[in-house]
């Protein structure tokens, strides 16, 4: 028969007026208890609560390993829906890359070129303005 505070008397001051029942009570609370027909280990408070906490370390761990499988499931679907959608870029990136250096390379000489022009026009300017400029002191 379980014997608790609480079963004991419906009233807590009839078991604090009486220390020696609730000392009692505590003690056969903390002892273990054989299971019926003595088969099976003995079973105490202390090793429930020992169980209980171990069950609440394994649950905490299970959340947590369960939370990053649902964010890694979640980025590769994800990753899935965005390469089946078209939305994604190809998944060669190395050579992109490449290309972006090579036209990267190709718009610098180009700009390079343009100055070389520019130079060379301003150049010109500078010739033709001086020619104009001597035609129209000749004709003075």
């Amino acid at each position: 028969m379980a014997v608790s505070a609480t079963g004991t008397s419906r009233r807590r001051s009839f078991l604090y007026r009486h220390r020696d029942l609730l000392g009692q009570i505590h003690a056969q609370a903390a002892a273990p208890t054989a299971l019926p027909g003595g088969r099976g280990p003995a079973v105490s408070r202390a090793s429930l609560q020992a169980d209980l906490a171990a069950a609440d370390a394994r649950t905490a761990r299970l959340t947590t390993q369960v939370r990053r499988l649902e964010a890694r499931l979640s980025e590769v679907l994800g990753d899935q829906v965005w390469r089946e959608s078209g939305i994604g870029g190809p998944d060669d990136i190395e050579q992109l890359k490449a290309r972006i250096i090579t036209l990267e390379q190709q718009a610098i000489d180009l700009e390079l070129k343009i100055q070389d022009r520019d130079d060379d026009l301003a150049a010109a300017r500078a010739a033709n303005r001086e020619l104009m400029a001597q035609l129209n002191r000749a004709h003075e």
